[in-house]
């Protein structure tokens, strides 16, 4: 598969500048080839804002940045119109969306409004402005990030953006050597800026179709609704995972196996995926949150429970 290696080497190239995390680089490029968007949580400093800008730089994408403070509005990001005297008509002046990459930068930042100016951006890939449907480019992706400490001054997400999110990650601190090898690397130059392109916009959505035909056997459907349904009936669970999740437990999982040059998916590649697709969608009693219970104790219990079926490969 041409495009799966071109996809790899996009991983290898980011690994230049973000050390030591395949894994989550690895889930963005997934969300990437998935059309799905992600929600990267953690302290300051590790890296999530180096991180999304990378993989635009290495994908060959365009690649906006916004900053996330209470006075960004909605017109900043969907675009806004005005009047030019020139032509005497309105024109569509184009907003932060009008990209392939959004690096939506402490998200949790902005108001209610204008995190909410992201939704249909981020579900149906356009923006109405003044009645007017524009069509964002493909492909287009939102990588967010908020700090998992520090509340203050911020308006949390609510479940319904949530759920836009295809998967959450967290870069976690690098390890000791890591670390200096961090600094080491930055002693005179940037790595960032000695990446280069690995790939263009056409390889990513001609790998999007490869990953549209990865093969998914019937009893592998009803494995991932079963895992996603299951949180909905689990006792410490308030508001378990909707059938949005389902769809994108499916999306990753396809694109898991491509990424691992098979052409259909087996159980492994769905439970390999949970982690990260389902947790941010459930919201736990409070009776849970007392006992000290988080989602992936409620995902163990619910995964022991749900038979994986027999499929070739598995």
């Amino acid at each position: 598969m041409v495009h799966n290696r071109k996809i790899q080497q996009i991983a290898d190239e980011v690994e230049k500048v973000i050390v030591g995390k395949r894994d989550v680089v690895t889930m963005l490029l997934i969300a990437l080839l998935s059309g799905g968007h992600v929600l990267v949580e953690d302290v300051p400093g590790t890296g999530k804002t180096t991180l999304a800008a990378a993989i635009g730089k290495a994908a060959g994408l365009v690649n906006r940045r916004a900053q996330f403070t209470p006075d960004v509005t909605a017109s900043d990001i969907t675009g806004f119109t005005m009047f030019n005297k020139e032509t005497n008509s309105f024109e569509y002046r184009s907003g932060l969306v009008m990209t392939n990459i959004l690096l939506a930068d402490e998200i949790n930042r902005a108001t209610p409004k204008t995190q909410s100016a992201l939704l249909e951006a981020m579900e149906e890939h356009n923006v109405t402005v003044d009645g007017v449907t524009h069509r964002l480019p493909e492909p287009f992706m939102v990588i967010a990030t908020q700090n998992e400490l520090g509340y203050v001054g911020t308006f949390p997400l609510p479940e319904a953006q949530l759920d836009r999110f295809m998967m959450k990650v967290s870069m976690g601190y690098p390890s000791l050597e890591q670390e200096v090898g961090i600094i080491a690397a930055r002693q005179k130059t940037d790595p960032f800026d000695m990446m280069i392109p690995t790939c263009t916009r056409e390889d990513i959505l001609s790998a999007r179709d490869e990953v549209k035909d990865t093969n998914i056997e019937p009893s592998v459907y009803r494995y991932i609704v079963e895992i996603t349904a299951g949180t909905r009936n689990h006792p410490a669970v308030e508001l378990g995972a909707s059938p949005r999740a389902s769809l994108a437990l499916m999306r990753a999982s396809q694109s898991y196996a491509f990424l691992n040059s098979r052409g259909y998916v087996v159980p492994e590649d769905v439970l390999r995926m949970t982690p990260f697709v389902l947790p941010h969608r459930i919201r736990l009693t409070q009776e849970a949150k007392v006992k000290h219970i988080d989602t992936m104790d409620i995902l163990r219990d619910v995964i022991k429970t749900v038979k994986p079926p027999f499929t070739r490969g598995s």
